[in-house]
């Protein structure tokens, strides 16, 4: 990518931050989609590995999850060093970072997987869960894991970055929006709060 290129994405970003639009938005869901997802567990959704091959989804379940709408070319792309980071600090108590590629904003993820994995192993040495590049705004191509978090929380994200803490049953999500660092105390609070077993 260009110097140019690479100073309009990251001014995109920035600007981005400053006006808010990285907030949540409201997932626009009919009652069906509602009452489908309602008691459903995420992890029962299936999904493919960044390759393209079948995930083992269920492993996760009893885990507390990060769930983050990826993209390589964003200028909230630094997130994944925090992330990694969060993902190594409580990997022995159960909490695993999920990511899931995107280039629904800004077309800011490359088209193909090894060029994502490449990219992540370089530059941020990314060793959590990559996902096949998905679609996150609602629509007949968005992914089910964004029907259902969309469904569960009634927030979907309108930029990259966005992050849900899933429940260790898979049931229940609490989102931030991309203007929440993953280092920051709403995050670990939110981590902490899923960890602890509900009486």
């Amino acid at each position: 990518m260009s110097l140019i290129a690479t100073l309009k994405l990251s001014l995109t970003s920035f600007a981005m931050l400053l006006t808010g639009t990285g907030g949540p938005q409201d997932a626009p869901l009919a009652d069906t989609v509602r009452a489908k997802w309602k008691d459903a567990s995420l992890y029962a959704i299936e999904v493919n590995n960044l390759d393209g091959t079948k995930a083992d989804f269920k492993q996760y379940e009893g885990k507390v999850a990060i769930l983050v709408n990826t993209a390589s070319r964003c200028g909230l792309t630094p997130q994944y060093a925090a992330l990694e980071a969060l993902a190594t600090k409580y990997k022995d108590r159960g909490v695993v970072v999920l990511g899931f590629p995107s280039g629904d904003f800004g077309d800011q993820e490359f088209d193909n997987a090894k060029e994502i994995r490449d990219f992540c192993d370089t530059k941020y040495k990314v060793t959590f869960p990559l996902f096949e590049k998905c679609h996150v705004k609602s629509g007949a191509q968005q992914s089910p894991i964004y029907e259902c978090l969309g469904a569960k929380t009634g927030k979907l994200p309108s930029w990259n970055f966005g992050k849900y803490i899933i429940s260790k049953d898979g049931k229940r999500a609490t989102y931030f929006d991309a203007r929440t660092l993953p280092e920051s105390k709403e995050i670990e609070s939110a981590i902490l709060a899923a960890l602890e077993p509900k009486s």
